[in-house]
């Protein structure tokens, strides 16, 4: 008897990708496709219904389900706005996924499905207030207080992101300045890494690298290996990450708070930055009883999005 399994699908500002996930919360299968590639939204549609009956032949497993994190994804809707992503205005991501599949499809921001994954398969089981931020080309941040995911009003509460850290700051795709995720998110990070290049004059490896090839993987190998620019890179994005967070436990006092993503991937570096940071500005009422922590997740949204089916089953 073949095995069901969900797909979940994470789309990014960068990459989508698409994974097999059992009712256990095991990857079986996945692959990843570059986001901007797929300019109409029909091709990309398409593109990820071939790859995903691909998988489902590899693995010889049939899908109950799909579920789609998204930036700014409308979970009562099945709706998503598309400012970061290639396509424009509020496309109907649900309706166009149900249409080529003939499966269930449930949408969630890409955050909620990172915060699902975790209260359902990873180290936050057992927590009740908690909050997961996902650091990847923005910022996302999902929160549960009590038990419950929290939505708010229109289903986009936790927009950390884009919190303003500095009035009058950089430029933000939202079309505001100053935003959390132009400092802290793997663009973001580049832009710091851009900056420390043009005004400080030691030696670095990160000035031999084309403009193309520099991102926050270039710049964690860098810091790897001692290089004073990337290390202070990530300093500062570690230090603006943790007031934020310490301002947001100030709200929501939460047990921990999870990384997941890219730069949460990075070396002590960053994840002793942004700690150090939080527990500086932390309240003092909460010092001691909030920690930060990587997600244990490999591919969190993913795991997250396929709950989406199991908790619709």
């Amino acid at each position: 008897m073949q095995e069901q399994v969900a797909a979940g699908i994470d789309i990014g500002g960068t990459n989508t990708v698409i994974g097999l996930i059992n009712a256990r919360g095991e990857c079986l299968a996945r692959e990843a496709i570059k986001t901007w590639d797929y300019p109409r939204v029909e091709d990309f549609v398409e593109r990820l219904h071939v790859i995903a009956g691909e998988l489902v032949a590899a693995s010889g497993t049939t899908i109950a389900g799909i579920g789609i994190g998204v930036p700014a994804g409308n979970p009562d809707r099945g709706t998503v706005h598309a400012s970061n992503l290639p396509w424009k205005g509020v496309v109907p991501i649900a309706s166009l996924f149900e249409a080529r599949f003939h499966l269930p499809v449930f949408v969630t921001n890409d955050a909620k499905a990172a915060v699902l994954g975790e209260m359902t398969y990873g180290a936050a089981r057992n927590m009740k207030n908690f909050a997961v931020v996902t650091l990847g080309t923005g910022l996302g941040c999902g929160i549960v207080l009590n038990g419950e995911i929290v939505y708010g009003h229109d289903g986009f509460a936790g927009e950390l992101g884009h919190v303003i850290v500095t009035p009058g700051g950089r430029a933000c795709q939202c079309g505001r300045r100053g935003c959390l995720e132009t400092y802290v998110s793997a663009t973001g990070i580049k832009r710091t890494a851009l900056e420390l290049l043009a005004t400080e004059i030691e030696d670095s490896s990160l000035r031999d690298l084309p403009l193309q090839a520099l991102g926050s993987k270039s710049i964690n190998e860098a810091a790897a290996q001692g290089d004073s620019i990337a290390l202070k890179t990530f300093q500062r994005a570690g230090e603006v990450l943790g007031l934020a967070l310490a301002n947001l436990a100030a709200i929501i006092h939460p047990e921990a708070i999870f990384l997941q993503g890219g730069a949460a991937r990075a070396g002590t570096w960053f994840h002793d930055a942004v700690s150090r940071s939080m527990n500086e500005n932390l309240l003092f009422l909460y010092k001691g009883k909030v920690t930060v922590q990587r997600s244990s997740l490999h591919g969190g949204a993913i795991i997250g999005a396929s709950a989406l089916v199991w908790r619709a089953s």
